[in-house]
Protein backbone atom coordinates (compact mmCIF):
# COMPACT_ATOMS: atom_id res chain seq x y z
CA UNK A 1 0.00 0.00 0.00
CA UNK A 2 1.29 3.89 -0.69
CA UNK A 3 0.20 7.04 -1.40
CA UNK A 4 0.47 9.51 -4.73
CA UNK A 5 2.80 11.76 -3.13
CA UNK A 6 4.51 14.45 -5.12
CA UNK A 7 8.74 14.46 -4.82
CA UNK A 8 8.27 17.20 -1.90
CA UNK A 9 5.95 15.24 -0.30
CA UNK A 10 8.23 11.62 -0.86
CA UNK A 11 11.21 13.32 0.74
CA UNK A 12 9.25 14.75 3.68
CA UNK A 13 7.48 11.20 3.98
CA UNK A 14 11.10 9.48 4.30
CA UNK A 15 13.11 12.26 6.93
CA UNK A 16 9.71 11.56 8.62
CA UNK A 17 9.18 7.65 8.72
CA UNK A 18 13.42 7.65 9.53
CA UNK A 19 12.86 10.04 12.10
CA UNK A 20 10.28 7.79 13.80
CA UNK A 21 12.40 4.57 13.09
CA UNK A 22 15.64 6.21 14.49
CA UNK A 23 15.82 8.69 17.39
CA UNK A 24 19.49 9.90 16.16
CA UNK A 25 17.81 11.46 13.64
CA UNK A 26 17.48 15.12 13.35
CA UNK A 27 16.83 17.85 10.95
CA UNK A 28 18.28 21.16 11.20
CA UNK A 29 18.27 24.52 8.84
CA UNK A 30 16.89 27.67 7.92
CA UNK A 31 13.31 27.99 8.53
CA UNK A 32 12.72 24.26 8.73
CA UNK A 33 11.19 24.05 12.13
CA UNK A 34 7.86 26.11 12.70
CA UNK A 35 7.88 27.53 8.65
CA UNK A 36 8.11 23.63 7.64
CA UNK A 37 11.18 24.70 5.05
CA UNK A 38 11.23 27.21 1.89
CA UNK A 39 9.42 24.00 0.09
CA UNK A 40 7.38 22.95 2.40
CA UNK A 41 9.93 19.68 2.90
CA UNK A 42 10.02 19.18 6.89
CA UNK A 43 5.86 20.82 7.03
CA UNK A 44 4.84 19.02 10.45
CA UNK A 45 8.22 17.33 11.44
CA UNK A 46 8.49 20.20 14.35
CA UNK A 47 5.22 18.98 15.68
CA UNK A 48 5.67 15.73 15.33
CA UNK A 49 9.47 15.55 16.64
CA UNK A 50 9.65 18.62 18.83
CA UNK A 51 12.40 21.47 18.78
CA UNK A 52 15.41 19.40 19.84
CA UNK A 53 15.26 16.82 16.68
CA UNK A 54 13.96 19.16 14.10
CA UNK A 55 16.35 22.44 14.81
CA UNK A 56 15.57 26.04 13.35
CA UNK A 57 19.15 27.50 12.57
CA UNK A 58 20.44 31.21 12.36
CA UNK A 59 21.29 32.04 8.57
CA UNK A 60 24.40 31.03 8.36
CA UNK A 61 25.38 28.22 5.97
CA UNK A 62 28.63 27.42 7.23
CA UNK A 63 27.73 27.24 10.64
CA UNK A 64 24.57 24.39 9.86
CA UNK A 65 27.71 22.50 7.38
CA UNK A 66 29.92 22.65 10.71
CA UNK A 67 27.46 21.80 13.61
CA UNK A 68 26.43 19.03 11.47
CA UNK A 69 30.03 17.59 10.87
CA UNK A 70 30.48 17.74 14.32
CA UNK A 71 26.83 16.44 15.75
CA UNK A 72 27.70 13.53 13.37
CA UNK A 73 31.05 12.70 14.44
CA UNK A 74 29.39 12.44 18.15
CA UNK A 75 27.19 9.83 17.25
CA UNK A 76 24.03 11.77 15.75
CA UNK A 77 22.69 11.21 11.99
CA UNK A 78 21.88 15.14 10.89
CA UNK A 79 20.17 15.98 7.73
CA UNK A 80 20.67 19.56 7.43
CA UNK A 81 19.25 20.93 4.58
CA UNK A 82 20.52 24.79 2.71
CA UNK A 83 17.62 26.66 1.20
CA UNK A 84 19.28 26.58 -2.51
CA UNK A 85 22.08 24.74 -3.65
CA UNK A 86 23.41 27.69 -5.04
CA UNK A 87 23.97 29.24 -1.13
CA UNK A 88 26.00 26.17 -0.56
CA UNK A 89 29.00 28.01 -1.32
CA UNK A 90 29.75 29.48 2.33
CA UNK A 91 29.89 25.82 3.63
CA UNK A 92 31.82 24.94 0.72
CA UNK A 93 35.25 24.55 3.09
CA UNK A 94 33.19 22.69 5.66
CA UNK A 95 31.98 20.01 2.88
CA UNK A 96 35.59 19.62 1.31
CA UNK A 97 37.83 20.02 4.63
CA UNK A 98 36.24 18.53 7.07
CA UNK A 99 32.65 16.46 5.95
CA UNK A 100 34.18 14.29 3.08
CA UNK A 101 37.68 13.73 5.13
CA UNK A 102 36.41 12.89 8.42
CA UNK A 103 37.48 9.06 7.79
CA UNK A 104 40.06 9.73 5.80
CA UNK A 105 41.69 11.70 8.81
CA UNK A 106 40.60 9.64 11.36
CA UNK A 107 42.15 6.27 9.69
CA UNK A 108 38.44 5.42 10.04
CA UNK A 109 38.05 5.61 13.81
CA UNK A 110 35.39 8.53 12.88
CA UNK A 111 32.78 9.22 10.37
CA UNK A 112 30.65 11.03 8.85
CA UNK A 113 26.67 9.58 8.86
CA UNK A 114 24.86 12.91 7.57
CA UNK A 115 22.83 13.50 4.75
CA UNK A 116 22.91 17.59 3.40
CA UNK A 117 20.01 17.86 1.52
CA UNK A 118 19.46 20.81 -0.86
CA UNK A 119 16.39 21.84 -3.45
CA UNK A 120 19.00 22.44 -6.97
CA UNK A 121 18.67 22.95 -10.52
CA UNK A 122 16.49 25.87 -12.88
CA UNK A 123 12.61 25.32 -13.80
CA UNK A 124 11.14 28.06 -11.74
CA UNK A 125 11.96 31.62 -12.13
CA UNK A 126 14.40 32.29 -9.23
CA UNK A 127 16.87 35.42 -9.06
CA UNK A 128 20.50 34.51 -9.09
CA UNK A 129 22.24 31.82 -7.10
CA UNK A 130 19.06 29.79 -6.73
CA UNK A 131 18.85 27.61 -9.88
CA UNK A 132 22.31 26.20 -10.36
CA UNK A 133 23.84 22.63 -11.38
CA UNK A 134 27.34 22.49 -9.55
CA UNK A 135 26.76 18.50 -9.03
CA UNK A 136 30.28 17.64 -10.24
CA UNK A 137 31.81 20.12 -7.52
CA UNK A 138 31.21 17.43 -5.58
CA UNK A 139 31.71 14.84 -7.67
CA UNK A 140 34.98 15.68 -7.29
CA UNK A 141 35.32 15.38 -4.09
CA UNK A 142 36.48 12.29 -2.75
CA UNK A 143 34.75 10.92 0.25
CA UNK A 144 31.32 12.33 -0.82
CA UNK A 145 28.66 10.40 -2.28
CA UNK A 146 26.44 12.87 -4.66
CA UNK A 147 22.48 11.28 -5.08
CA UNK A 148 19.33 12.86 -7.65
CA UNK A 149 16.45 11.56 -7.54
CA UNK A 150 13.97 11.88 -10.58
CA UNK A 151 10.93 10.52 -9.25
CA UNK A 152 9.30 10.71 -6.01
CA UNK A 153 9.32 7.21 -4.77
CA UNK A 154 13.34 7.22 -5.49
CA UNK A 155 13.14 11.01 -3.77
CA UNK A 156 11.84 8.57 -0.39
CA UNK A 157 13.86 5.27 -0.91
CA UNK A 158 17.48 7.30 -2.08
CA UNK A 159 16.96 9.32 0.85
CA UNK A 160 16.41 6.84 3.72
CA UNK A 161 19.60 5.36 1.99
CA UNK A 162 21.51 8.01 2.25
CA UNK A 163 20.76 8.55 5.94
CA UNK A 164 21.55 5.09 6.78
CA UNK A 165 24.96 5.13 5.38
CA UNK A 166 27.69 5.56 7.54
CA UNK A 167 29.52 8.02 5.24
CA UNK A 168 28.61 11.93 4.05
CA UNK A 169 25.67 12.20 1.09
CA UNK A 170 25.11 15.33 -0.80
CA UNK A 171 21.35 14.96 -1.58
CA UNK A 172 20.54 17.22 -4.19
CA UNK A 173 16.45 17.43 -5.04
CA UNK A 174 15.39 18.74 -8.62
CA UNK A 175 13.01 21.48 -7.30
CA UNK A 176 11.83 21.72 -10.84
CA UNK A 177 10.10 18.81 -10.20
CA UNK A 178 9.46 18.94 -6.96
CA UNK A 179 5.45 18.89 -7.37
CA UNK A 180 5.97 18.18 -11.30
CA UNK A 181 3.75 15.14 -11.27
CA UNK A 182 2.61 12.43 -8.52
CA UNK A 183 3.14 8.69 -7.87
CA UNK A 184 2.74 6.16 -5.54
CA UNK A 185 5.17 6.00 -3.09
CA UNK A 186 5.49 2.72 -0.47
CA UNK A 187 4.08 3.54 3.43
CA UNK A 188 6.70 2.93 5.75
CA UNK A 189 11.02 2.87 5.54
CA UNK A 190 12.45 1.28 2.28
CA UNK A 191 15.69 1.95 0.23
CA UNK A 192 16.74 2.46 -3.03
CA UNK A 193 20.62 1.54 -3.01
CA UNK A 194 23.09 4.35 -3.99
CA UNK A 195 25.10 3.92 -7.01
CA UNK A 196 22.38 2.27 -9.24
CA UNK A 197 20.95 3.64 -12.45
CA UNK A 198 17.70 2.60 -13.32
CA UNK A 199 17.36 2.15 -16.93
CA UNK A 200 13.44 4.09 -17.89
CA UNK A 201 13.53 3.11 -21.07
CA UNK A 202 14.72 0.21 -22.84
CA UNK A 203 16.30 0.82 -26.55
CA UNK A 204 18.25 -0.34 -29.10
CA UNK A 205 19.46 2.00 -31.28
CA UNK A 206 21.70 5.04 -28.80
CA UNK A 207 21.58 4.82 -25.16
CA UNK A 208 20.88 8.77 -23.26
CA UNK A 209 22.25 8.94 -20.23
CA UNK A 210 20.85 11.49 -17.55
CA UNK A 211 19.58 12.66 -14.01
CA UNK A 212 16.97 14.63 -12.05
CA UNK A 213 15.10 17.05 -13.98
CA UNK A 214 16.42 16.21 -17.15
CA UNK A 215 14.97 12.54 -17.09
CA UNK A 216 11.17 13.84 -17.84
CA UNK A 217 12.20 16.06 -21.00
CA UNK A 218 14.73 12.89 -22.38
CA UNK A 219 11.57 10.10 -21.70
CA UNK A 220 9.51 13.17 -24.16
CA UNK A 221 12.14 13.03 -26.67
CA UNK A 222 12.68 9.48 -27.11
CA UNK A 223 8.92 9.27 -27.00
CA UNK A 224 8.56 11.36 -29.39
CA UNK A 225 11.18 10.01 -31.95
CA UNK A 226 9.75 6.34 -31.38
CA UNK A 227 8.40 5.94 -35.20
CA UNK A 228 12.43 5.74 -36.33
CA UNK A 229 14.50 5.54 -33.99
CA UNK A 230 14.68 3.08 -30.64
CA UNK A 231 16.26 5.19 -27.88
CA UNK A 232 17.19 3.71 -24.14
CA UNK A 233 16.95 6.11 -21.35
CA UNK A 234 19.50 5.45 -18.36
CA UNK A 235 18.49 7.62 -15.41
CA UNK A 236 21.70 7.71 -13.06
CA UNK A 237 19.87 8.40 -10.00
CA UNK A 238 23.46 8.69 -8.01
CA UNK A 239 26.93 10.35 -9.55
CA UNK A 240 29.29 9.33 -7.04
CA UNK A 241 29.87 6.54 -7.20
CA UNK A 242 28.77 6.46 -10.72
CA UNK A 243 26.73 3.22 -12.06
CA UNK A 244 29.77 2.26 -14.89
CA UNK A 245 28.64 -0.79 -15.11
CA UNK A 246 25.25 -0.18 -16.30
CA UNK A 247 26.20 2.55 -18.58
CA UNK A 248 29.03 0.60 -20.39
CA UNK A 249 26.54 -2.47 -21.07
CA UNK A 250 23.49 -0.22 -22.24
CA UNK A 251 26.46 1.36 -25.11
CA UNK A 252 27.87 -1.75 -25.97
CA UNK A 253 24.44 -2.57 -27.09
CA UNK A 254 23.44 0.49 -28.81
CA UNK A 255 26.76 1.39 -29.90
CA UNK A 256 25.90 5.36 -30.01
CA UNK A 257 25.47 7.75 -26.78
CA UNK A 258 24.23 11.20 -25.80
CA UNK A 259 24.22 12.92 -22.26
CA UNK A 260 21.66 14.87 -21.43
CA UNK A 261 22.44 17.50 -18.01
CA UNK A 262 21.49 21.00 -17.63
CA UNK A 263 24.69 22.06 -15.85
CA UNK A 264 27.36 23.86 -18.18
CA UNK A 265 29.65 21.78 -20.43
CA UNK A 266 32.59 22.32 -19.90
CA UNK A 267 33.98 19.79 -17.21
CA UNK A 268 30.41 18.63 -16.35
CA UNK A 269 29.80 15.14 -15.45
CA UNK A 270 28.79 13.97 -18.87
CA UNK A 271 32.74 14.88 -20.06
CA UNK A 272 33.21 12.08 -16.94
CA UNK A 273 30.60 9.63 -18.33
CA UNK A 274 32.06 10.69 -22.49
CA UNK A 275 35.56 9.51 -20.78
CA UNK A 276 34.43 6.44 -19.27
CA UNK A 277 33.44 4.99 -22.64
CA UNK A 278 36.28 5.71 -24.60
CA UNK A 279 38.20 3.80 -21.84
CA UNK A 280 35.91 0.95 -21.50
CA UNK A 281 33.78 0.43 -24.60
CA UNK A 282 35.87 2.43 -27.43
CA UNK A 283 35.55 -0.84 -29.77
CA UNK A 284 31.61 -0.37 -29.65
CA UNK A 285 31.57 3.10 -30.89
CA UNK A 286 29.84 3.90 -33.80
CA UNK A 287 29.35 7.65 -33.69
CA UNK A 288 31.06 10.80 -31.53
CA UNK A 289 28.82 11.33 -28.46
CA UNK A 290 26.87 13.56 -28.41
CA UNK A 291 26.54 15.92 -24.93
CA UNK A 292 23.39 18.10 -24.23
CA UNK A 293 23.89 20.96 -21.35
CA UNK A 294 23.21 23.75 -20.11
CA UNK A 295 25.64 26.30 -21.69
CA UNK A 296 29.33 27.64 -20.45
CA UNK A 297 27.54 30.88 -18.63
CA UNK A 298 25.94 31.89 -15.32
CA UNK A 299 22.26 30.69 -15.08
CA UNK A 300 20.14 32.85 -17.05
CA UNK A 301 17.28 35.05 -14.85
CA UNK A 302 13.71 34.07 -16.16
CA UNK A 303 13.76 35.43 -19.75
CA UNK A 304 16.07 33.09 -21.09
CA UNK A 305 15.78 30.28 -18.44
CA UNK A 306 13.67 28.44 -21.39
CA UNK A 307 16.55 28.68 -23.52
CA UNK A 308 19.28 27.77 -21.60
CA UNK A 309 18.06 24.21 -19.58
CA UNK A 310 17.54 21.22 -22.53
CA UNK A 311 14.20 21.15 -23.97
CA UNK A 312 12.79 18.00 -25.73
CA UNK A 313 13.22 19.67 -29.41
CA UNK A 314 17.31 20.32 -28.16
CA UNK A 315 17.53 16.70 -26.94
CA UNK A 316 16.03 15.07 -30.31
CA UNK A 317 18.68 17.02 -31.72
CA UNK A 318 21.68 16.34 -30.00
CA UNK A 319 20.26 12.27 -30.18
CA UNK A 320 19.62 12.52 -34.03
CA UNK A 321 23.60 13.25 -34.28
CA UNK A 322 24.61 10.52 -32.67
CA UNK A 323 22.39 7.89 -34.42
CA UNK A 324 22.96 9.49 -38.39
CA UNK A 325 26.57 9.65 -38.14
Amino acid sequence: MGENLTLVQAVRDGLRDEMAEDDDVLVMGEDVGKNGGVFRATEGLYDEFGDERVIDTPLAESGIVGTAIGMAAYGLKPVPEIQFSGFMYPGFDQIVSHMARLRTRSRGRFTCPMVLRAPFGGGIRAPEHHSESKEAFYVHEAGLKVAIPSTPHDAKGMLIAAIRDPDPVIFLEPKKIYRAFREEVPDGPYEVELGEAAVRREGSDVSVFTWGAMTRPTLEAAENMADDVDVEVIDLRTLSPLDEETIVESFEKTGRAAIVHEAPRTAGVGAEITATLQEEALLHQEAPIQRVTGFDVPFPLAALEDYYLPEPARIEDGIREAVEF
